[in-house]
């Protein structure tokens, strides 16, 4: 994972799942990971990406028997979530290949199977049964580009926001509501108040409600 220092550990919110993530200490522009390559977005578990895997693991029958895609996966942290609730096949995919390398790693830290793939969202093509977003509405130009990929397909699609200000809420039903413990030097919070929300789709129930 080019040579980003990393600790493979549980995370509180996700006892269930271990991840190879950045020490606590360490921000996202600091810890020598200041370069001319992009942050390491996916050395940290953002709290939309804990809040879909959660919702994932409670409610397995959202994936289980299911094809999955995790877009914009960072460190894969929903795909294995889908993974452990027995989704029959679970893609991530993620422009960043250090964000593939390493759900390459935390799959096999966790024992499920995960296909990774580095994908733009430009050139994507929605394939499976369930789209999972976690944390993918960070900027308004991502928002725009992310909710018209996920419009254009018939999947079942569920997103963990934090109230990032660009998920266009109209769109979405809220289906969970979390608080998840986060890192201080990140969020400016150590506690974030994370909603995981499902398109609208005609005559679809909503697992879990």
């Amino acid at each position: 994972m080019s040579g980003v220092q990393t600790q493979l550990a549980p995370l509180t919110f996700l006892p269930e799942l271990r991840l190879h993530q950045a020490p606590a200490t360490a921000g996202l522009w600091d810890g020598g990971y200041s370069s001319d390559r992009r942050p390491p977005f996916w050395a940290f578990a953002w709290p939309g990406g804990q809040a879909l895997a959660r919702y994932i693991l409670d409610h397995p029958e959202t994936v289980q028997g299911r094809t999955a895609l995790d877009v914009a996966c960072g460190s894969g942290v929903v795909a294995l979530a889908a993974a452990h609730s027995h989704s029959s096949r679970v893609r991530a995919v993620d422009l960043d290949e250090d964000a593939i390398e390493a759900v390459a790693a935390n799959a096999a830290a966790n024992g499920v199977q995960v296909e990774g793939v580095v994908g733009d969202l430009a050139d994507l093509t929605v394939s499976a049964d369930v789209v999972l977003v976690g944390d993918g509405f960070y900027t308004q130009s991502i928002a725009d580009r992310m909710t018209r990929l996920l419009l254009r397909g018939t999947a079942d699609v569920y997103v963990g926001d934090p109230d990032r200000e660009f998920l266009p809420k109209r769109l979405f039903t809220q289906v969970a509501t979390y608080d998840v413990p986060v890192r201080p030097n990140l969020e400016g919070v150590s506690v974030k108040r994370t909603h995981v929300w499902r398109l609208n789709r005609r005559d679809r129930a909503v697992p879990g409600r």
